[in-house]
């Protein structure tokens, strides 16, 4: 029997209606970033970092600035490289306190007073930058000079191309608790991102993004973070499936520190939060499905943690978030019949051809598994059929 979802008070619906708006408007923007959408939000909400990894290309920092637009929050962004100084991210050296014989930055609209942050190509920073970075992430301060700023910041957000190898970097990298891969879409996403694509572009032409107002301020994400604790309960279930989750991921190779063990409750309460929930349940898990420490962990973590999602669903269906912009029914049934067209429709294929078909069915039978239910259960029956049309050709016999 499925649970009834537990309503947040009755002062939090706005601030709750207002995020999943600004959901909505990402998810109409961008094409199958749902997930990182509801991340970026958990994120904000929790009060903690998140790192972007991916390809350029692929949306990393337009989904940033977009969803910074959404936020009445002072915001600060940068692109880092190798050559990059202290004074283009904290601030330059006051001069006329220096020739006063005092050291200390205008730190005035630079990093340390502002409230979201984007860094992109974080990895490339040097040591000084860094060194800096680690105490803003971790304890909110910035020391200018002989004065210790406390910082204003909900969340910095950090894009890079590549996960970084060098020991150097494991402390920055510690930091985000939130790791999540943005790649290139697969081919059944191709005409929808193309429609989408264009609109955007066309959007960005007329200047409508920038005139996109703010939603929700910062004092009320804030608020919501600071309170977590006062407005979200978790029950013994949920901590007994996290307690079985942890000890699988530890199993596998994967390093979980205690101290990321319990700052993921703060995720789980903020997955709550945004849903208007004041009671978190096995569906807020799926961040455990994002902290990894390189690439090849994510399907190990993908194994562990899909069953319980999984299984959470199918008994409380209704709980399930509503995803938008993504690999849709429509979108993968178009596919199919593209595809059905092509190979019944007579003309000899070349091998190139059958085989861009067999990774492209194989993908949309990915996706349909994902999203579950019985009519992705029976169009992986018709996606079975047409690759066993494939198999059955003389070009794989």
């Amino acid at each position: 029997m499925a649970q009834a979802p537990v309503q947040a008070p009755q002062g939090q619906r706005g601030i709750n209606e207002r995020l999943q708006q600004i959901a909505q408007l990402l998810d109409d923007h961008f094409l199958d970033k749902s997930e990182i959408v509801r991340l970026m939000l958990v994120s904000a909400i929790a009060g903690e970092h998140m790192l972007i990894v991916g390809p350029p290309g692929t949306a990393k920092s337009a989904l940033v600035r977009l969803f910074a637009r959404t936020l009445d929050a002072r915001y600060f962004e940068y692109l880092l490289t190798r050559f990059s100084e202290p004074n283009e991210i904290f601030g330059p050296v006051d001069i006329a306190a220096f020739r006063s014989g005092v050291y200390q930055r205008k730190i005035e609209g630079m990093l340390p007073t502002a409230e979201v942050v984007f860094l992109d190509e974080i990895f490339k920073a040097n040591s000084a930058i860094l060194n800096s970075l680690l105490t803003v992430l971790n304890e909110r301060r910035y020391n200018n000079g002989a004065q210790v700023v406390r910082c204003p910041l909900i969340a910095l957000f950090a894009a890079s191309n590549e996960v970084p190898n060098d020991d150097a970097l494991a402390a920055i990298f510690d930091r985000f608790l939130i790791r999540v891969l943005s790649d290139n879409l697969d081919s059944f996403h191709f005409h929808d991102l193309i429609a989408k694509g264009l609109r955007y572009e066309a959007e960005s032409a007329r200047g409508d993004l920038e005139r996109i107002q703010p939603m929700v301020p910062a004092s009320a994400l804030q608020e919501l973070g600071a309170s977590f604790a006062d407005r979200v309960e978790f029950p013994d279930e949920l901590i007994s499936a996290y307690k079985g989750l942890i000890f699988q991921i530890r199993a596998e190779g994967i390093s979980v520190s205690d101290r990321r063990l319990v700052k993921f409750l703060k995720l789980f309460a903020a997955s709550a939060i945004l849903d208007g929930r004041s009671r978190c349940h096995e569906g807020d898990l799926f961040v455990l499905r994002h902290v990894w420490n390189n690439l090849e962990q994510r399907e190990i973590l993908n194994g562990i943690v899909g069953p319980v999602l999984d299984r959470f669903y199918q008994e409380h269906p209704d709980q399930r978030p509503q995803r938008g912009g993504g690999a849709g029914i429509d979108a993968l049934v178009r596919e199919l019949n593209l595809i059905r067209d092509l190979l019944t429709s007579g003309e000899p294929l070349s091998d190139i051809q059958l085989f861009s078909q067999l990774r492209n069915l194989n993908e949309i039978k990915a996706a349909l598994t994902q999203l579950g239910g019985e009519t992705a259960t029976r169009l992986v029956q018709h996606v079975d059929q047409l690759l066993e049309h494939i198999f059955s050709s003389s070009k794989f016999a």
